[in-house]
C-alpha cells in the first residue's frame, strides 16, 4: 500500500489538470484526475483520498455544489482552485465547506505550501480523533490499546469497546440498558448483568491494578466515568 498522500484533482481543463498532476507527483504525492464533478464524488465515496483540488467551473455541475456534496459524506480537505476571484464566490465556497481557496493563475510554491498546511492539519486532527484520555489513561482507538504511564493495559475487544464508550460519555450517568444497547447492540439477547460483569473485568485490570478509580457505580441507575 502506498504511503504517499493521495490528491484528487477535479479540473476540466486537461492541460491544467495534467500540469498539476506532474507538479504534485514531482513533490511526492499520488494524484488521480477527474474532469467532472459527478465521477469525482463517486471516487470520494469509494476510495481513500487525502485532499481534493477542486475547480468551480465544471461541465456537469457547479464546483461549489460538488464541495457541498463532499461535505455530506467526507471531511477530506478541499482546496478550491478557480479563475473566479470575486469575494462572493470565495465566501460561498468557504461557507460550503472548502478549507482553502486559491485563484488562477496561482504560484506553484504557494499552492504546495498550502497543501502541506492542510495535510498537516488533517494529520493532527486524525491523531486527536484517534485517541481518548481519562485521567492518566490514553486509549489509542486505531490500535485498540490502553496505555497508562507508558505501560500497556491488556483488554479484550469487548472490554475495550465498553471502556471507550464510557470515556466518550464521561460525566454522564449511563444506565445498564443504554450501555447494553450501545456496546452490545439492539439485537443482543441477554441479561443486563453482562454489563456489571464487564465493568468488574475492567476494574480488575485498570482500577485495581493502578490503585485509582475511573468508573463509578451510581446505585440503582448504572455507571459513570469521571476525570
Amino acid at each position: 500500500m502506498s504511503t504517499k498522500d493521495r490528491i484528487l484533482i477535479v479540473e476540466d481543463e486537461k492541460k491544467i489538470a495534467r500540469f498539476l498532476q506532474l507538479e504534485l507527483e514531482h513533490e511526492g504525492y499520488e494524484c488521480v484526475l477527474e474532469y467532472c464533478g459527478s465521477p469525482a464524488l463517486d471516487r470520494i465515496g469509494q476510495e481513500h483520498i487525502d485532499l481534493v483540488l477542486l475547480d468551480v467551473m465544471l461541465p456537469d455541475m457547479d464546483g461549489l455544489v460538488v464541495c457541498q456534496q463532499i461535505r455530506k459524506v467526507s471531511m477530506v480537505p478541499v482546496m478550491i482552485l478557480s479563475a473566479k476571484d470575486d469575494v462572493e464566490t470565495k465566501v460561498k465556497g468557504l461557507d460550503l465547506g472548502a478549507n482553502d481557496y486559491m485563484t488562477k493563475p496561482f504560484n506553484s510554491k504557494e499552492l504546495f505550501a498550502r497543501i502541506r498546511a492542510l495535510l498537516r492539519k488533517k494529520q493532527r486532527q486524525r491523531t486527536i480523533e484517534n485517541t481518548l484520555k481519562l485521567q492518566d489513561l490514553t486509549l489509542y482507538l486505531d490500535r485498540h490499546e490502553v496505555i497508562c504511564n507508558n505501560k500497556p493495559i491488556p483488554l479484550t475487544k469487548k472490554e475495550f469497546e465498553l471502556l471507550t464508550y464510557m470515556i466518550r460519555n464521561r460525566g454522564i450517568v449511563l444506565t445498564r440498558e443504554r450501555i447494553l444497547e450501545e456496546v452490545w447492540g439492539y439485537d443482543y439477547i441477554g441479561d443486563t448483568n453482562v454489563v456489571d460483569v464487564y465493568i468488574r473485568y475492567i476494574r480488575s485490570k485498570v482500577d485495581e491494578v493502578l490503585g485509582k478509580k475511573y468508573i463509578y457505580t451510581v446505585r440503582g441507575i448504572g455507571y459513570v466515568a469521571k476525570d
